[in-house]
């Protein structure tokens, strides 16, 4: 049955908890039946969210181990190779509010088992792929579906769970996404070995019985149905998101100030404007509700959750390509090396989110932000000629801001709204994070770049390491990891001095960087300790 005012929808699934209760044998509590009920669909819950989100974290870190198969396989230039990568990410940051704020409207069950349909049927026709069109179109139509799974299992998560459990049930959830980013690189490899392919088609057995699962043990809940579906703040705001993660993906390749970046982040920020008039005109049925802005602690989890994913996100990217191509480690050598640093978070987000209740919000984020920032400052002590064991001080660290920080960063999420509007909630957060990792990849993988071309310029063999090409060219030659494949130029007998002398304009460009990503990190922990207090969570999460 459903509600008028936009409450609790009644599935099958539930109406069997009621008759278990009902029936429940003589002499039982006809509370302790209901509460046992509730308490397997919970699990049932935090279950399938779980899975669906290691999934969808399997996804996002694999493809980059397969681009060289995809490439030979499907003969594929540099740009369509980018697309493989770019599709998924501009469908994932511009669906994420609409996926959130459609399951508030349409039913949360319902719209997790639509993104499962889709992302698996994507996968499947990923995999099946004949060229590099079908191939693309397909990952930015799996991007759509991951978008609403990420967006919709917090929010599930959060109405199953209150008080210590939610934070327990956080804590698990945010240990799983760990394991997923320990182990994506690795099975990656192993599924590549036997066939790019299987690194969507494994997609299929898992969305198939994940949505059984769901759609026979979730409850379903509507709880802003009356409200309606926000189409013009849905186009507008999607529209927005991809011309700006578009502008932030090609800053680096077209340059910053070139009229085709400018013109996307000139017309994705006025798109922003324009949805901030729909929505305010549209109030209680907007997609978005913009009087969350007036909330600090809002404000200061979007910019912290900004600038932590921004810079932690790009330390990783730049950590990988520092195992890869200037130590040599292949693909799953690499993953097994960044084993610590999940490991840790995978331990320290199951522990923290059994204590997110008994401390204030703003001190564990600030904390774990802070964490996260001396972890990257630590990179700046590794040396050209230290093994990646140099790395770990920094893994470790790392490890433990990142697992703090999710646990607390989901709960405060759902609890500075009321529950009806936890799906928006949930994918304005996830949002932000996913916008933060887009720029901070391609704005500190810019300065990167150029921190690698001064740095050639500045060193002894300069004139060597430069060859027949200028020193950008070379620059870019080691930023990307080819510093090994550079011609002696003048001196071929120096070719194992260019080498060394590659090597360690990469390493320090990656310390200065790390040093930049940390103060910045750091801004984000100072934000998260100034305006993030439980006094201006919802009035339903603080009675829990």
């Amino acid at each position: 049955m459903a509600d008028n005012d936009g409450g609790v929808v009644m599935t099958p699934s539930r109406n069997r908890e009621q008759r278990m209760a009902t029936e429940a044998a003589p002499g039982s509590s006809l509370d302790e039946a209901t509460s046992t009920a509730r308490r397997s669909v919970r699990w049932w819950t935090l279950g399938v969210a779980c899975v669906a989100t290691f999934m969808l974290m399997l996804d996002v870190t694999v493809v980059n181990v397969a681009l060289p198969d995809i490439r030979v396989d499907l003969r594929a230039n540099l740009s369509a190779q980018q697309w493989v990568i770019d599709a998924y990410t501009l469908a994932l940051a511009a669906f994420l509010l609409t996926g959130g704020s459609l399951a508030d409207r349409l039913g949360r069950k319902r719209v997790f088992s639509a993104g499962l349909v889709i992302f698996t049927i994507a996968s499947v026709v990923a995999g099946a792929a004949q060229g590099m069109v079908m191939l693309n179109v397909a990952r930015g139509v799996q991007g759509i579906g991951a978008a609403v799974l990420f967006a919709v299992a917090p929010a599930l998560i959060a109405q199953e769970f209150t008080g210590k459990e939610r934070g327990q049930a956080f804590g698990i959830f945010g240990a799983v996404t760990g394991l997923a980013l320990a182990f994506g690189p690795a099975l990656g490899g192993l599924l590549t070995e036997a066939d790019w392919r299987w690194i969507f088609l494994v997609n299929l057995p898992v969305g198939v019985v994940l949505l059984v699962l769901s759609m026979s043990r979730l409850r379903e809940m509507r709880p802003g149905a009356s409200a309606g579906v926000d189409w013009p703040g849905l186009a507008v705001f999607s529209a927005a998101l991809v011309l700006l993660v578009l502008g932030f993906l090609r800053g680096g390749t077209f340059g910053w100030t070139s009229t085709a970046v400018l013109s996307m982040l000139v017309a994705g920020g006025l798109l922003l404007v324009v949805f901030a008039i729909i929505e305010a005109r549209r109030r209680d049925a907007a997609m978005l509700d913009l009087s969350l802005f007036r909330n600090r602690t809002f404000v200061g989890l979007s910019a912290a959750t900004f600038l932590s994913n921004a810079t932690s996100l790009a330390a990783i990217f730049l950590e990988v390509s520092y195992l890869q191509n200037v130590l040599g480690y292949s693909a799953l050598e690499a993953g097994l090396r960044l084993l610590p640093l999940t490991l840790v978070l995978f331990v320290v987000a199951a522990a923290t989110g059994g204590v997110v209740t008994r401390f204030p919000p703003g001190m564990l984020l600030g904390t774990s932000i802070l964490f996260i920032a001396v972890g990257m400052g630590l990179i700046a002590t590794v040396s050209p000629d230290d093994s990646w064991l140099a790395l770990l001080p920094s893994m470790i660290v790392m490890g433990i801001g990142m697992g703090m920080f999710n646990p607390p960063r989901s709960t405060v999420t759902v609890g500075v709204v009321e529950p009806a509007k936890a799906g928006m909630a949930t994918g304005i957060g996830e949002t932000f994070q996913q916008v933060g990792v887009a720029f901070g990849v391609a704005a500190f993988g810019a300065l990167f770049q150029s921190r690698v071309v001064t740095n050639v310029d500045a060193s002894p063999l300069a004139a060597d390491l430069a060859g027949p090409g200028d020193s950008r060219e070379v620059g870019h030659a080691i930023a990307s990891g080819a510093g090994n494949e550079l011609p002696a130029g003048a001196f071929p007998d120096t070719s194992g001095q260019v080498a060394d002398a590659a090597r360690a304009v990469f390493v320090d460009s990656f310390g200065s960087v790390m040093l930049v990503c940390a103060v910045v990190c750091a801004v984000g922990a100072l934000i998260a300790y100034g305006l993030i207090r439980r006094a201006d969570l919802h009035e339903s999460a603080l009675s829990e």
